[in-house]
């Protein structure tokens, strides 16, 4: 992390020891060609920052009334796009706060020219783990995991996703009550003497769920309306995009599926219902007939998330 020291108007360093200016990274005027500045006193001012990712070098942040959500969520979308993000802080609090946040913090901080507040952000700044140095993110393919448990939980509002087109035998979509431990469930193409195909639908289970989505984020499930693009996987784990043509939410009995594949858990809470089914290495599995001990598809990765969008960290979902 950078620190930067403020000369705007107003500003000025008799309280800082020319020696220790030495040690910053820059010393801010006001403008700068790689620079662009934003003003965050509202959602208007998240959106114009995120509208700006991927067009600057840096974009310096000025919030109006401090808080930590608009922060992230503008450190979320920068991730991977080129563009360095940082904050203007007043305090300690605020410097510690912006260099954590979502455990990667910002890539600077600019600071008023006090020593107080320069020895703490040099001191945070040594401890944090250059970007550059940080660990790549892991993401696994499809693979097995074992169920651990099986137990009816209730009633509760499971989500029905109505695609635009048809599902193929062996497509599904990747859900999960935790992100990192999605499960494929499949479409309801399989023939049933209950009742007809409906090949165009994942029973996707209950609304707190995530669902991967064509752009690789995560929704939750009670989020998703006709028009979102959702991700389709097949057995083979390659991977399609699909549009949803509606989401059908209605109260029904569930059961809540533990899995495991040794070092990762997960859970999904499905509708009980015979015409839902998980993908087993021996076959297609119905929700009505699971045992403890089968091994069904999953898609296992590490890190964290943050509205939607996959990040380096730890994040302990239960």
């Amino acid at each position: 992390m950078e620190v930067w020291l403020d000369f705007t108007a107003g500003k000025n360093f008799s309280d800082v020891d020319s020696a220790f200016i030495e040690n910053v990274h820059r010393q801010w005027h006001g403008e700068s060609k790689d620079v662009a500045e934003v003003e965050i006193d509202g959602f208007r001012g998240q959106e114009e920052a995120v509208s700006l990712i991927g067009m600057v070098d840096w974009l310096l942040l000025r919030c109006s009334d401090w808080t930590m959500i608009p922060l992230e969520n503008i450190i979320s979308a920068s991730r991977g796009t080129g563009t360095r993000i940082a904050a203007a802080v007043s305090c300690t609090d605020d410097i510690n706060g912006a260099g954590f946040a979502l455990e990667h913090g910002v890539d600077a901080v600019l600071i008023p020219p006090k020593t107080d507040l320069l020895n703490y952000s040099l001191t945070i700044s040594e401890k944090m783990t250059p970007k550059e140095q940080a660990p790549e993110q892991i993401q696994s393919g499809l693979q097995y995991s074992e169920v651990i448990d099986i137990a009816a939980v209730g009633i509760g509002d499971r989500v029905c996703v109505d695609l635009i087109d048809t599902l193929e035998l062996g497509e599904g979509l990747l859900v999960g009550s935790t992100a990192n431990a999605m499960v494929m469930v499949h479409g309801e193409t399989v023939p049933s003497e209950y009742v007809p195909t409906r090949p165009f639908r994942v029973n996707a289970g209950a609304v707190h769920s995530y669902c991967l989505m064509a752009d690789q984020t995560t929704k939750y499930l009670s989020e998703l309306v006709s028009g979102d693009k959702v991700a389709v996987i097949n057995l083979r784990g390659t991977l399609r995009h699909s549009t949803i043509g509606r989401v059908k939410i209605e109260r029904r009995p569930f059961v809540l599926v533990k899995y495991s594949d040794g070092s990762i858990s997960g859970q999904v809470a499905l509708q009980q219902a015979e015409t839902i089914r998980l993908v087993g290495d021996g076959g297609l599995i119905s929700v009505t007939n699971i045992n403890v001990g089968d091994r069904v598809l999953t898609r296992m990765s590490t890190g964290m998330r943050h509205i939607g969008r996959e990040l380096d960290g730890v994040m302990n979902e239960r």
